[in-house]
């Protein structure tokens, strides 16, 4: 009888045991399955700030955001720009200010997939005068015959705060060419799709679009990181799990009655 019970026992166990690891397993590891962070906490990260031409007839100018140690959110680490550094991108349609960039040549990584990855930040702007421009995420890709092509994320634009730390934007970056604009393409006759541009995306950052002239002020950036989206348990992965749950609780109460009447007898 003890060995009965035992047998029961172990058995609806590793039911349970199996139960928690498809529900709470899978689950977890994926809201932990962040691909990059920038907190900014020991330096700028490889972070810039882009000057189409230097305002001498130069081309792709770069320069350093600051970076400061303290500050940010919950006193953190944080990077900021200002209108020393950025200027006017006229191939951009429209005309464009890329006011933080980064490759990830400057940070001695490859080209990322974004399609459909999870991306959060904290802006936030002091004296920054938009002169009517909405704030855009945008990825380009060099991976593909014809060269570059920028897409701005249009149907997300970002609300920052004026003084102070907000809340923190987060939205996903939804592969869907409805939602984006084709702002740039370094070969017209051969653009490049927003699918492609997502899945080897070797720059990004945020720009402002849409102003009556250049934009002034300064505009910081803390703590931003691009994930994935947390899976919601499929229709058979939740029957799987009712399943197990329920043959368990079938053999706890056979074990049970089955104990309880040898003990009356």
């Amino acid at each position: 009888m003890k060995k009965l019970v035992v047998g029961l026992l172990s058995t609806a166990a590793l039911a349970l045991g199996l139960a928690g690891i498809w529900t709470f397993g899978t689950v977890g590891v994926a809201r932990g399955d962040i691909g990059l962070t920038n907190d900014f906490n020991a330096n700028a990260q490889g972070w810039q700030v882009y000057d189409y031409n230097g305002g001498s007839g130069g081309d792709n100018v770069f320069y350093p955001v600051t970076w400061e140690s303290s500050g940010g959110v919950g006193d953190s680490g944080y990077v900021w720009g200002d209108d020393s550094r950025w200027r006017i991108d006229t191939p951009e349609s429209p005309n464009s200010i890329l006011s933080f960039i980064i490759y990830r040549s400057w940070v001695g990584g490859g080209a990322l997939d974004l399609r459909d990855k999870t991306l959060s930040v904290y802006l936030r702007g002091d004296h920054l005068d938009l002169k009517g421009a909405s704030i855009y995420f945008w990825a380009l890709s060099n991976q593909w015959p014809g060269g570059g092509n920028r897409w701005h994320y249009t149907a997300k634009p970002l609300d920052i705060s004026e003084g102070t730390w907000g809340q923190k934007l987060s939205f996903v970056l939804s592969n869907d060419e409805s939602l984006w604009h084709r702002s740039w393409s370094w070969d017209p006759s051969r653009p490049v799709s927003l699918d492609s541009v997502l899945s080897k995306c070797d720059s990004y950052g945020f720009a402002f679009v849409g102003f009556s002239d250049e934009v002034t002020g300064k505009f910081s950036m803390d703590d931003l990181k691009i994930g994935v989206p947390v899976p919601e348990p499929g229709t058979m992965g939740m029957l799987a799990t009712g399943s197990l749950i329920l043959f368990a609780a079938a053999l706890f109460a056979a074990a049970w009655w089955r104990f309880r009447s040898r003990c009356l007898v």
